[in-house]
């Protein structure tokens, strides 16, 4: 129950309740493309930042709790903190505003004007940071720093590594097999040290442990010879 459900059962009030209606779920055309690499970013994130921060994806947005259309639905966000409960629709009013923000380009943003509307959502939102990658753009990365009531793109060096102070990391850009460039974080500013996902860390596990049987196989041989 929430504290808005639990107000509602406490007290009593001069007029009857009228409750706004704000959906959880919208049907949105999502190319495969978008679908993997917004997955693979949401899934480093969740695996990485799992015991320290709520990572969510596409889910609504709300940041004005008198208007349901004043919404947004981003690709990952990330609100840094114990990792709080399922997400169906985040208000901000009921859990603050998430700290990053991604967004990745896709055929119904695309063009400069709803990108734009977008943005002026976000700056209203209040996220900290928020970036934005498009992988047909000769700069496939961007960044806005929320500053002094200023959401301000930030000035970037094309082909360097991309600071995300948020999360202590950098920016990447690395190639994909089937989908070509993707974004990935890292944890150097040289931008060599990338964040694992959880199957690069279960594929390490497992070669350290077949190496150490390995290993122990080739000592008791020689005991044995």
């Amino acid at each position: 129950m929430t504290m808005s459900e639990r107000r509602a059962n406490e007290f009593e009030y001069l007029r009857p309740l009228r409750p706004l209606h704000f959906p959880v779920e919208a049907k949105v055309p999502e190319s495969q493309r978008h679908y993997e690499i917004r997955s693979a970013v949401y899934q480093l994130l969740s695996f990485w930042l799992r015991d320290r921060a709520t990572v969510g994806s596409d889910q609504f947005m709300y940041f004005d709790a008198s208007d349901p259309k004043a919404c947004l639905a981003p690709d990952v966000f990330v609100q840094l903190g114990t990792p709080g409960p399922e997400i169906t629709s985040w208000k901000t009013w009921e859990r603050g505003t998430p700290d990053l923000a991604i967004e990745i380009a896709s055929r119904s943003d695309a063009p400069d004007e709803p990108w734009n509307e977008k943005l002026a959502r976000y700056h209203r939102a209040g996220v900290r940071e928020l970036v934005r990658f498009d992988q047909k753009a000769a700069a496939p990365l961007r960044v806005w720093d929320y500053v002094d009531g200023d959401l301000a793109e930030r000035k970037l060096t094309p082909g360097e590594p991309v600071a995300c102070p948020v999360l202590s990391a950098w920016w990447v850009l690395v190639s994909d097999e089937r989908w070509g460039r993707v974004p990935r974080l890292a944890l150097d500013a040289a931008g060599t040290q990338l964040v694992k996902t959880e199957i690069e860390v279960e594929a390490e596990a497992k070669h350290a442990a077949q190496a150490r049987v390995e290993e122990l196989e080739a000592e008791l041989r020689s005991l044995r010879g």
